[in-house]
C-alpha cells in the first residue's frame, strides 16, 4: 500500500482508490498533515480515468474498521490557540476545502463509518455517495460540549435532517447509533460490522464495467444484510414525534429550555430530561451561535455555509467583540475542561443560557474578512 505518511494509507488497485485513516492512537483525529494528504490524493484521483470509485475507512488498534474518525485534533487546537500558532488558521481553511471537495466529488465516494464518527469525521463522510454504518457506529456533532459549533459543513447537512432534528443534534451533540443515523438521513445503509470486510473486499472484483455497476452490486449486497442494526435503548426521541419539532422549532435556546423543563417533570418524557441536562452542560453562548448557524445554513449553498463557518471559527478563537482571546475564549476553555485538565467543569461565560443576549451572538456572523480576501472565496 502506498503512503504519504503512516497516518493516511492509500493505494489504487483495479479501478478503486483505497484510503485508510491510520492514526488509531488518536481515534484517527485529523491533523493538518492528514487533511493535506487526503486533499492531495483525492485531487489526483478525481482526474485519473483509471479510478472509478473511492472508498475510505478508519482503523483501530486491532486493525481496519472499528473506528472511523473522532474529529479534528482538539489538543492541537488548544496548543496552537495558546501559542498563537498561525497553522490553526490553515487547518480550518484547508479542512473546509477538503469537505467541499468531498461533497462535490465527481466519482462515487464510499465511507465505511464503523465506530466513532464525530466532528471532522462527519466532514469527510457526509458528502459520500454511499454512507455505510453499523451497529457499532457512534455518530455525533458534539462541538457545543467544547465551546465550538458543529462545523465542517454541519450547518448544511444537519439543517437538512428531517423537521428540526438538525437543531436537536447540533445543540445537544446527541450520539446516534447506526439505525438512528439512517432514520435522520445521515447514513444510507446499516449493515452488521462483521460484514464490512466482505463489502470492502467486494470492491476488488476484477470484472466491473463501470463505477455505477460496482456501486449497484454493493447496494444489492448491503440490502441483503440490513436488519441487524437496531435502535438502541438510549433516551433519544422518536424522530417522527411532532413534539421534538415543536421544541426545536422555537426561536431561542431559552424558549426550548423552558418547554423541556415542563416536559421533564413528566416521567414519561425521558428524552426531555436527558435533553435538558445536555443543554445545561453545554456552552450557553455557543448553543445560541449554533442555533443561528443551523437556521441560516438551511437556506445556504454548501460553499456559502462553509464560508459562514470559516467566519464563525475565526471568532471562536478570537472573540474580539467580547474582548476574549486564547484561554478566555469558550473554545479553548471547553477543550481544556474536556481534554487537557479533564475536570469536566468548564467555566462558561456567560454561565447561564438565560444570560445570553443577541448582541453577544450577532458579531459571530460578521465576516472578519472583506469578500475578496475571504480564505474560502474560490469555493463555488
Amino acid at each position: 500500500m502506498n503512503r504519504f505518511s503512516s497516518d493516511v494509507l492509500h493505494e489504487r488497485a483495479g479501478h478503486v482508490g483505497w484510503i485508510t485513516l491510520n492514526r488509531p492512537q488518536a481515534l484517527n483525529a485529523l491533523s493538518l498533515g492528514m487533511v493535506r494528504e487526503l486533499t492531495h490524493v483525492l485531487t489526483e484521483w478525481q482526474h485519473d480515468p483509471e479510478v472509478w470509485v473511492v472508498a475510505v475507512r478508519g482503523s483501530n488498534k486491532q486493525g481496519p474498521f472499528g473506528a472511523f474518525c473522532a474529529g479534528g485534533d482538539i489538543r492541537y487546537f488548544h496548543q496552537a490557540a495558546l501559542a498563537g500558532d498561525a497553522s490553526l488558521e490553515d487547518f480550518f481553511t484547508e479542512e473546509y476545502c477538503l469537505n467541499h471537495l468531498i461533497q462535490n466529488y465527481p466519482k462515487p465516494y464510499i465511507a465505511f463509518m464503523d465506530g466513532i464518527v464525530m466532528g471532522g469525521g462527519m466532514g469527510i463522510s457526509q458528502g459520500a455517495a454511499w454512507r455505510v454504518v453499523t451497529e457499532r457506529t457512534l455518530m455525533a456533532m458534539p462541538e457545543t460540549q467544547i465551546g465550538l459549533f458543529p462545523d465542517v459543513g454541519g450547518g448544511y447537512f444537519l439543517s437538512r435532517c428531517p423537521g428540526h432534528s438538525g437543531e436537536y443534534l447540533a445543540l445537544t451533540g446527541q450520539v446516534l447509533h447506526g439505525a438512528d443515523a439512517l432514520t435522520v438521513g445521515l447514513a444510507d445503509v446499516c449493515v452488521p460490522s462483521d460484514a464490512l470486510p466482505a463489502l470492502w473486499a467486494a470492491l476488488r472484483h476484477p470484472h466491473w464495467i463501470s463505477g455505477e455497476a460496482l456501486l449497484e452490486s454493493l447496494h444489492a449486497q448491503a440490502a441483503d444484510l440490513q436488519g441487524a442494526c437496531t435502535l438502541q435503548n438510549a433516551p433519544t426521541p422518536n424522530w417522527h414525534d411532532a413534539q421534538l419539532d415543536r421544541v426545536f422549532a422555537l426561536p431561542s435556546v431559552g424558549d426550548m429550555v423552558g418547554v423541556l423543563s415542563r416536559l421533564a417533570s413528566d416521567q414519561a418524557e425521558g428524552w426531555a430530561a436527558h435533553t435538558l441536562q445536555a443543554l445545561r452542560q453545554r456552552s450557553p453562548l455557543m448553543l445560541a451561535v449554533s442555533l443561528e448557524q443551523i437556521r441560516r445554513g438551511r437556506h445556504l449553498s454548501l460553499a456559502d455555509d462553509l464560508r459562514m463557518e470559516r467566519d464563525l471559527v475565526r471568532h471562536c478563537f478570537h472573540t474580539d467583540h467580547l474582548q476574549r482571546r486564547g484561554a478566555q475564549t469558550e473554545t479553548v476553555e471547553g477543550i481544556r475542561a474536556l481534554a487537557i485538565d479533564k475536570d469536566r467543569h468548564p467555566q462558561w461565560q456567560p454561565a447561564r443560557i438565560e444570560d445570553v443576549t443577541p448582541e453577544m451572538v450577532a458579531p459571530f456572523f460578521a465576516s472578519p474578512w472583506p469578500e475578496q480576501a475571504h480564505p474560502l472565496r474560490p469555493l463555488a
